[in-house]
């Protein structure tokens, strides 16, 4: 999720200081913007895992999920979980708004810049920049939202399922159709397939 704060600063620098890009966006500092949030997930990472590890579990063996998750791990513990489940609180919600409020501000600063913009055209190609993005911060914020903040009562491990699958498989799966949906001739070889899917059913009615 800090990486996509991370494209929303880069969006940021293109749009409002497009001249001071290379300056602003130097190999280093880019090196810097996508260390910075690849040690940060290591080590929260890590914490999770030791803390998961003291945790006391009894009876069966099988987790209610796809894959070895915090929420379903603790579902089969014996002991107090309380702590693992404030840890989880506080660094998820520590991610997600500083996060999310990097990109939040980043965009207000984009869309004050694109609506000084004078052409209908410069508006409409400042946009498409950032409308994949966006598409993407929303709907993986959305997913993370309902699977990390909610409260406890309000989760179902079977809900829970289908929204990890839905962050981990499908999103990863959308992105680059997403951003691909930019590039004109993409767009063009869309269109045509979906045309030949609609027109050849008609052909086979009609024969």
């Amino acid at each position: 999720m800090f990486l996509l704060a991370v494209m929303a600063y880069d969006h940021y620098v293109t749009i409002c200081n497009p001249l001071l890009y290379m300056v602003v966006m130097s190999p280093n500092v880019s090196m810097q913007l996508v260390m910075g949030p690849v040690l940060y997930s290591f080590s929260v990472a890590l914490l999770h895992t030791v803390v998961t590890f003291q945790l006391i579990y009894c009876g069966p063996k099988v987790i209610n999920h796809f894959y070895c998750d915090d929420v379903p791990l603790m579902a089969l513990a014996c002991s107090d979980t309380s702590h693992k489940e404030i840890l989880i609180f506080i660094f998820a919600g520590f991610s997600m708004i500083s996060s999310l409020t990097t990109v939040l501000i980043s965009y207000l600063h984009i869309v004050t810049a694109i609506l000084r913009i004078q052409s209908t055209e410069g508006r409409c190609k400042a946009f498409s920049t950032c409308g994949s993005h966006l598409t993407t911060v929303t709907i993986f914020y959305g997913t993370l939202i309902f699977m990390y903040l909610l409260p406890k009562s309000n989760h179902s491990l079977d809900r829970d399922k289908m929204a990890s699958v839905f962050y981990t498989k499908v999103i990863p799966m959308l992105s680059p159709m997403i951003y691909s949906l930019r590039n004109q001739e993409v767009k063009n070889s869309l269109g045509k397939a979906i045309d030949t899917c609609y027109v050849l059913p008609l052909i086979n009615f009609k024969k």
